[in-house]
């Protein structure tokens, strides 16, 4: 059993709590998702139970975590850099668990993942792996080690459909206590018992953490009823409050001109107006003090906002794309096509400000794809598009602030950018911080920034929802479905294809397929 007491993070460089006299229990049959706006803490909290040692650069802590013996299967957002150059086998065969797995249960828990079996023992690099590739060979080696409890931090990142129901599946059925972040919002209607919510209030400088034990449908909808409920209840006690006080007023009115009309004349009655004026004064001092615990208007951590796109248009008949390629290959290395024919036959034709979709299995060339596509458009000079990479790294430069790398330099600019950056939810230190130090979260809002402030009309997006948190999908989802340019991406968020896509094709060795929505 994991059990967290009186935990409080604190950020090392600006003193930031994250989380404040924290507890939690995870027992058998827990399947609990942790949830929050990016940069809330869900990341540092699975480091912090997995390898304390593997957040203390950045944050320091008080409190107990009690693990009682257990062996943790901990996979990371991002694989970490120093894995990059190691084959798959070399990977796998790390801790040696892998001998302790007959042929046949590996054969069986490679087909439930969607991995083939022989790749194993291949001497490709986990480097030149897909996204969602990666994740595979990340979750056969947890499971093949037998973890007792399993903390994964984005399990469902680029995945492809197939895989996501697997996951979905997995986690359900699990015997073991599963803590994991996600973004997905399928994901987490589908699998989720428990939700642990963790927010930052008034600007970030006060946590709140929610523990609950329901499933992630009703935690939203019975949050949002609450909170109608507790602001409807604050604006009625307001609205007497205000009520009552404007009679209180007139009533000393009325008593004050009284006295100073009768009290001259009739001295018994200006006494009696006196005693009046004290009850009514009395009267009011015990209203007041009903009212000191008022019901407060409800605090939650708002969603980003920002209005996208709105300068972007495409007219209906301009070709925005008629790409045709006669071989995909994957990609070696170095990033050049290399043998190995993944596709043929591959033709896309984009007109007006259409909003497609590419989908397909991992490692099949969606993001190889993706990046032809781009040095196809980004050179065109009858359009203006911009690209947002599934790896972030390929475009900020990470010893850049948001500032800096949004900004041209000028004062106006960087006036103009630090509000951009506030209305995503960016507090004034995190503006100034090296991107290094973001989370993946923040640096995707970066990007939507530059798209956005790019003014462009052509968007390419891989995996656009990728890091963001579920609580601000709905917005990014809303944002680019109002889009008024052409969009191309790449994704296997359900809802991102049903809400912002009107076609989608799936990128298969003949080529890429329509497919019904």
């Amino acid at each position: 059993m994991l059990q967290i007491r009186h935990l409080t993070i604190r950020h090392k460089k600006d003193y930031r709590i994250l989380l404040e006299d924290f507890n939690l229990n995870i027992n058998p049959g827990d399947k609990c998702a942790l949830i929050g706006e990016e940069g809330n803490g869900k990341s540092t909290l699975l480091k912090l139970i997995f390898a304390p040692e593997s957040a203390e650069n950045y944050v320091e802590y008080e409190g107990e975590i009690v693990t009682m013996g257990e062996q943790f299967g901990y996979l990371p957002q991002e694989l970490p850099q120093n894995l990059q150059e190691s084959t798959i086998y070399e990977y796998l065969t790390e801790s040696g668990s892998l001998y302790d797995k007959s042929p046949n249960e590996l054969a069986q828990l490679c087909a439930k993942i969607g991995f083939p079996v022989e790749r194993l023992y291949s001497d490709e690099l986990l480097g030149v792996l897909s996204g969602g590739e990666k994740i595979k060979v990340q979750l056969i080696r947890l499971l093949i080690e037998s973890p007792t409890t399993l903390l994964l931090d984005e399990p469902s990142n680029d995945l492809d459909i197939e895989t996501l129901v697997w996951l979905e599946n997995f986690i359900c059925g699990s015997d073991i206590p599963v803590l994991y972040i996600s973004h997905d919002e399928t994901l987490l209607e589908r699998t989720a018992n428990m939700i642990v919510h963790i927010e930052q209030l008034k600007r970030k400088t006060t946590p709140r953490c929610t523990v609950v034990h329901t499933t992630y449908q009703n935690y939203i909808t019975n949050r949002s009823l609450m909170f109608e409920k507790q602001e409807q209840e604050a604006k009625n006690e307001r609205r007497e409050y205000d009520r009552q006080q404007e009679k209180f007023r007139r009533i000393q009115q009325k008593v004050e001109h009284q006295q100073n009309v009768v009290s001259r004349q009739n001295p018994h009655a200006g006494a009696l107006l006196k005693k009046t004026m004290h009850r009514v004064k009395a009267y009011e001092a015990r209203f007041e003090k009903a009212f000191e615990n008022m019901t407060e208007h409800p605090e939650y951590e708002e969603a980003m906002f920002t209005k996208f796109g709105i300068r972007a248009s495409v007219p209906n008949g301009k070709i925005v794309l008629d790409f045709t390629l006669d071989t995909l290959c994957k990609p070696g290395h170095d990033g050049t096509q290399k043998s190995g024919i993944l596709a043929r036959n591959i033709r896309l034709f984009v007109q007006g400000a259409a909003h497609i979709c590419i989908t397909g299995k991992n490692g099949c060339g969606k993001t190889t794809l993706m990046r032809m596509l781009s040095e196809n458009l980004l050179q065109r000079t009858d359009i203006r598009a911009a690209y947002m990479p599934q790896n972030y790294e390929e475009f900020l430069n990470l010893e850049q602030t948001p500032v800096e790398f949004l900004s041209d330099g000028s004062k106006e600019s960087i006036s103009l950018m630090r509000t951009y950056l506030g209305s995503m939810k960016f507090t004034a230190d995190e503006m100034m911080h090296p991107m290094r130090e973001l989370s993946g979260g923040q640096k995707a809002k970066v990007m939507l920034l530059y798209l956005d402030t790019s003014g462009c009309d052509v968007l390419l997006l891989d995996e656009p929802t990728r890091n963001f948190s579920p609580l601000s999908t709905p917005v990014i989802r809303q944002l680019l479905a109002s889009y008024q340019g052409a969009i191309i991406s790449v994704s296997h968020d359900r809802k991102y294809i049903s809400e912002v896509c009107d076609t989608v094709y799936e990128l298969t060795p003949e080529g890429l397929v329509k497919r019904n929505l």
